[in-house]
């Protein structure tokens, strides 16, 4: 019997906005009249949506879709339209197979729905988020200039943004695909959405949103981007992206949102209480282990780079409240068991090249051979 993908009683991630709370807050201190208060209102529907998801959990409430049964990958795919409502998930406006209307926003999503579903299937032969064939629902128009979107653990869910300092969160394939893998991960690492183990969790999600847009492009790890929400931004500010793997730090840094404030390396780390330990934040860092790596290996970085990484995340000795490190050591024995002692070598390297050493620990969990935690 397959286990439940989302276990009551853990911090996981039940509603992960693409846009972290402390980019909203400094829209609110610096921006004009209309953008601090889309970024005000985008904070208090954020908070009030993690609040409902946490109590939710503790009272037991079901926080799983009925999945379907049939035995081929085929995506079921419907797009409900919220109405600039917060209701969830509104009219639903487009379904599997059915005519594209005259909506943009209905049409991208139901398009990056099913490229991201296309990816994991063709990919790593996932039949959905859960591997069960899980319907892939979406929400857009979701609430007044909303500045974000979300996966909230049964849907996606698309605001149209502001209009000033962001367009519509549709139009980002990286981030229906980062939004979606939080479901991935959380059935299957469950990794808690705090410190480490959470940082983890929005790489693991950057990290398979790059891919999905890589994949559907044709791109090798030479030619892709390495951006996270390339096409959020409007043209007055002074930015690319959310995030760059990459280049961690090097986004943005505009007068309204500050600047990047991403490491690349564990000597930026930033200790933190904010952002549940600075999980946007330090995300940077395990992003460009993973950047490293898809360069170090070439061609395409969901063959090799890719296939490490969703192992690992799939590997019951990953803990839910692993450290970078732990989760290094797992990913370099991962690449020298399943694919040779020279992807290994090049794993190590590329935690190294961010200040975590893996490789010895690798070896001693090659030595034990066993199941426990590394």
């Amino acid at each position: 019997m397959r286990r439940d993908p989302f276990p009551r009683h853990r911090h996981r991630c039940g509603c992960c906005p693409i846009v972290p709370p402390e980019l909203l807050r400094r829209i609110a201190q610096n921006g004009t009249k209309p953008q601090r208060e889309a970024a005000l209102a985008t904070l208090a529907t954020d908070h009030s949506l993690r609040f409902a998801r946490a109590t939710a959990q503790l009272l037991g409430g079901p926080a799983r879709r009925i999945t379907l049964a049939a035995a081929e990958f085929v995506p079921y795919r419907t797009i409900f339209d919220a109405g600039h409502r917060e209701a969830l998930p509104g009219k639903a406006v487009r379904v599997e197979g059915q005519r594209a209307p005259r909506d943009v926003e209905v049409n991208e999503a139901y398009d990056g729905l099913g490229a991201t579903f296309a990816f994991y299937a063709d990919v790593y032969d996932r039949n959905s988020i859960d591997d069960a064939g899980m319907p892939l629902d979406a929400s857009v128009h979701y609430g007044v200039r909303y500045d974000n979107a979300f996966w909230n653990g049964r849907q996606m869910v698309f605001g149209d943004g502001d209009g000033e300092i962001f367009n519509r969160f549709t139009a980002s394939l990286d981030v229906i695909g980062h939004e979606l893998t939080h479901g991935v991960t959380a059935d299957e690492a469950n990794l808690v959405y705090l410190g480490q183990a959470g940082a983890l969790n929005e790489s693991i999600s950057d990290a398979f949103g790059s891919l999905v847009k890589q994949y559907k492009l044709g791109q090798t790890a030479a030619e892709a981007d390495w951006l996270i929400g390339e096409g959020l931004f409007t043209r007055r500010v002074k930015g690319v992206a959310l995030r760059s793997m990459k280049a961690p730090g090097t986004a943005f840094d505009d007068p309204v949102l500050g600047k990047d404030d991403q490491p690349a390396t564990m000597k930026g780390y930033v200790h933190t209480t904010a952002d549940n330990g600075g999980v946007h934040t330090n995300s940077g860092i395990p992003n460009h282990a993973f950047y490293l790596t898809a360069i170090a290996l070439g061609g395409h970085a969901w063959e090799v780079a890719g296939r490490i990484w969703y192992e690992t995340l799939r590997d019951r000795r990953l803990k839910a409240n692993a450290t970078f490190r732990q989760f290094a050591v797992l990913t370099v024995t991962t690449a020298a068991q399943g694919f040779g002692a020279a992807e290994g070598k090049a794993v190590a390297a590329a935690w190294q090249g961010v200040g975590i050493d893996a490789s010895m620990g690798s070896r001693r969990l090659a030595r034990r051979g066993d199941r426990g935690a590394p």
